[in-house]
């Protein structure tokens, strides 16, 4: 490995004008100097083009064409890149400046396939709402993804050992990737924030998110079909009950204050 290997930063956008100069502005001002940044855009009619256009000479790969949905989009990215690590960063994510550099002093000298970190999960104008990622450890990921993969560094042989994201996952195909090594993959966990997430986007619909996790333990034989039904269920009657307390609270809560 040389000495400052080479990362690759996917973005996959669709109609994102809103949010996407602040995120390629977050790469571009990384204090890391061996990156390439890489954009697939679905075909977007809104004004992401313009802004493609705009920062071309800073992109080493742009294109935009229609796709399959993010993981289509993703996978576009992976083989255009060339880099050793390669992480990926959403449309409406930032890096924090020294992001890269921190993942990489802290990969040196190490055998390692797949390094996470914390994430501050934010609103749409980055007010402060939680952080989120721990350590990677298989006997609770079989179960439910706890790591955060926002910009997470995936060793490039992960993608030679295991192929590319299936595209028949709409969500959760990040997940489903990182079932395939199961516990033979050797991770590594900084527990410093390094991007800020926000709460908005294809993954914040938990349920969905959580039936095609489901579906992904079961098809590649982490969990047999009974847990999974078992887990589904458990998570449904978890939410409507977590749901109805929450209201009950809201609603004295503001009874109080009428008084």
């Amino acid at each position: 490995m040389p000495a400052t290997p080479k990362v690759s930063v996917i973005t996959a956008v669709y109609n994102g004008e809103l949010y996407l100069e602040q995120t390629i502005q977050s790469v571009l001002a990384q204090t890391y100097p061996n990156i390439e940044y890489i954009v697939i855009d679905g075909g977007s009619s809104d004004g992401t083009v313009a802004i493609l256009h705009q920062y071309s000479s800073d992109l080493a790969y742009w294109v935009s064409e229609r796709d399959q949905g993010i993981y289509d989009a993703w996978n576009k990215g992976v083989q255009a890149a060339t880099g050793d690590w390669i992480a990926f960063l959403g449309a409406d994510d930032l890096l924090f400046p020294d992001a890269i550099a921190l993942y990489i002093k802290e990969i040196e000298g190490k055998d390692l396939e797949f390094v996470s970190s914390r994430v501050e999960l934010v609103t749409n104008d980055l007010a402060h709402l939680l952080d989120y990622g721990r350590p990677w450890k298989w006997e609770t990921h079989k179960h439910q993804m706890k790591v955060s993969h926002v910009g997470a560094f995936h060793h490039r042989s992960l993608f030679e050992r295991f192929g590319l994201f299936d595209t028949s996952y709409k969500i959760a195909g990040d997940y489903e990737f990182l079932l395939r090594p199961g516990a033979s993959l050797k991770t590594h966990f900084i527990p410093k924030v390094t991007a800020k997430m926000r709460a908005t986007g294809v993954s914040s619909t938990g349920t969905k998110v959580f039936r095609e996790a489901q579906r992904a333990k079961h098809e590649t034989g982490k969990l047999p079909a009974w847990r999974c039904a078992v887990d589904y269920y458990y998570y449904l009657a978890k939410n409507a009950v977590v749901g109805k307390l929450r209201s009950l609270l809201r609603g004295r809560k503001e009874a109080r204050e009428n008084q």
